[in-house]
């Protein structure tokens, strides 16, 4: 992929695939709502630093016009921006919107701003970066595992509605990762304590990441369990949710003692 976009790319995984792809000989565009760590990893990288917030239509219009005018177009865009909001459905209304703009609408204002361009000119390849929590589920983080589901579910559509036309969509979806949103105040610390046990670096999910563009598997899994957890939810519902409802009461009863 000779000209990429990555956003979130200030930390965590986005800032590990820019560093990947400008290894390979990539040139980025560095997107991040905070404008000195997309500049640092920029710098570092020798790509282009354009700050916005990825939940903003204007500023994702904004991203796109910018990659095109400084790269001449566009390979591959990692939507990877994303946040984890811990809370159940008693998480405020302002909580539940917010994860729906980053989670979900981001990646719908990236589709609408680059799939005309991309079919006009002979096609593109998208990366949403999803987690695991859109395959499965993540205990204590309600606003976090539906807007998950709900861009997983939207990457499936544009997979099974583009694919013919050359667009080639992936998700992207790890378990923990040693990143600020794992290690943060975000999610829930019971869910927290057992991602880490299995915890990758963001540097690894990279090169699992650069491995499955060279083909167009739809789905990315940097943890290879995950394709058995996801194969039981779908083929023994009722008994994949009584494990995970006995993982949540073995949660309880370590709060309560």
């Amino acid at each position: 992929m000779r000209r990429v976009v990555v956003t979130g790319a200030g930390s965590g995984i986005g800032a590990a695939l820019a560093r990947r792809f400008a290894a390979d000989g990539a040139r980025v565009i560095v997107n991040d709502l905070d404008p000195a760590a997309a500049e640092a990893v920029a710098a570092e990288i020798g790509g282009v630093a354009v700050p916005g917030d990825a939940g903003s239509e204007d500023d994702v219009r904004r991203l796109v016009d910018t990659a095109w005018a400084e790269l001449g177009g566009v390979d591959l865009f990692c939507a990877n921006a994303g946040i984890l909001t811990a809370g159940s459905a008693e998480a405020p209304d302002e909580a539940w919107q917010r994860a729906w703009q980053i989670n979900v609408m981001s990646h719908v204002y990236v589709a609408r701003a680059v799939l005309p361009r991309w079919l006009e000119n002979g096609g593109g390849r998208l990366l949403f970066t999803v987690s695991a929590a859109g395959l499965l589920t993540l205990l204590g983080s309600a606003p976090y595992s539906v807007t998950k589901h709900a861009a997983l579910g939207f990457a499936e559509w544009l997979r099974a509605t583009y694919a013919h036309r050359g667009i080639t969509v992936q998700a992207l979806c790890p378990q923990g990762v040693r990143t600020d949103m794992l290690l943060g105040d975000g999610s829930d610390s019971a869910s927290k304590a057992q991602l880490a046990a299995t915890a990758m670096d963001p540097a690894d999910v990279a090169a699992v990441v650069a491995e499955a563009l060279e083909g167009d598997s739809f789905l990315v899994l940097p943890h290879p369990e995950v394709a058995e957890y996801y194969q039981r939810r779908a083929t023994d519902t009722d008994r994949w949710l009584g494990g995970m409802n006995k993982i949540q009461r073995s949660f309880d009863t370590a709060v309560t003692g």
